[in-house]
């Protein structure tokens, strides 16, 4: 009975666990504060209907093995969550039952049975990117005539110039932007690692003129919405799903095909490849933490396979008719 008055606290791990250790301790930025928040919502109302107790009156022993499996079948086959979505769920549980094991002695059972869950494998997309003809399309797209057509050509080639995420986009402010000497852009990136990218000079004209149009403090958004504040996700992606629908006018191989903001990113990366730049340097313009990651861009060229298989020959051997082995080895060929 004293043991699970000690785990019962699940409350006040919780609070700990996000303001002393994800916070104070880890300093971790707010995307992941925000993601093992959403998490937390979800496994705790789950568990609530489960259980048949509010979340404040639960126990970390609560939170067990089936329970947590079964949330994350739940995910997939009923919220249709994707594996990727899954295991990032997984995985803020996971560093919070870390955190509990220090905290927790004698809920450790639990804890470590739930560590043991592992990251579900799942196939890898093969990347999709926009053809030059494509990304001239889009980035031509907005109407020029409007304060947000305007606002919306300007982002889309930062965008493609920069190949940031969406959350550096939402996060560029004024100061960031160095428009006179050495042109350039500072990206907040994930896990506050900080890149400085150059500007086309066609994208720092843009800029400059974009900017004489309202009276920018240094603190304020370069890309605000009509109340002056950053752009929302959903309010960049709603923005982009126009821009195509308007180019696939012009550009009808844009139609039917799933693009979204992301696409552009992919797609700067692949046209740096293209036009002969060290995958090296990629990984620094799209700060990619290892060149490892950088190395998906290649596999997704396929022109540039075709090319280096031009300069293989071909062999001369001949054909060899395959012969089954024993019962055994053939049973064993067939899985």
């Amino acid at each position: 009975m004293k043991a699970h008055v000690i785990s019962s606290n699940l409350a006040q791990l919780l609070q700990d666990f996000f303001c002393q250790n994800l916070i104070h301790q880890r300093n971790v930025s707010q995307q992941t504060i925000t993601a093992y928040r959403d998490a937390f919502q979800l496994l705790l109302r789950y568990a609530s209907k489960k259980l048949k107790k509010p979340p404040v009156e639960m126990c970390l022993d609560d939170l067990n093995r089936p329970l947590v499996l079964s949330f994350l079948s739940y995910l997939e086959s009923q919220r249709n969550n994707s594996i990727r979505t899954r295991n990032a769920r997984l995985a803020a549980i996971r560093s919070f039952m870390k955190y509990a094991s220090y905290r927790e002695i004698a809920s450790l059972p639990v804890i470590n049975s739930i560590l043991t869950i592992p990251l579900k494998r799942f196939t890898h997309p093969i990347l999709g990117f926009l053809s030059r003809d494509e990304i001239d399309a889009i980035l031509d797209a907005p109407d020029a005539s409007s304060w947000s057509g305007r606002r919306d050509r300007v982002m889309f080639q930062v965008f493609y110039n920069t190949g940031a995420r969406a959350s550096e986009i939402i996060d560029m402010k004024v100061k960031d932007l160095q428009l006179a000497q050495r042109v350039s852009v500072r990206l907040h990136g994930k896990g506050r690692k900080d890149r400085i990218v150059p500007l086309w000079k066609t994208t720092v004209t843009m800029l400059k003129n974009w900017l004489t149009q309202e009276d920018y403090a240094p603190e304020n958004p370069v890309f605000p919405n009509r109340m002056g504040n950053p752009l929302s996700l959903t309010g960049i992606e709603y923005r982009f799903r126009i821009a195509v629908q308007e180019a696939s006018k012009r550009c009808p191989s844009l139609r039917n095909r799933t693009i979204s903001p992301h696409s552009i990113r992919h797609t700067t990366a692949m046209h740096l490849l293209q036009s002969g730049v060290d995958l090296s340097v990629i990984a620094l313009w799209l700060g990619h933490e290892s060149p490892v990651t950088t190395h998906m861009y290649m596999e997704a060229d396929l022109t540039m396979k075709e090319q280096a298989l031009k300069k293989l020959h071909e062999t001369k051997n001949r054909s060899i008719r395959y012969a089954p082995g024993d019962k055994l080895l053939h049973f064993l060929e067939s899985l």
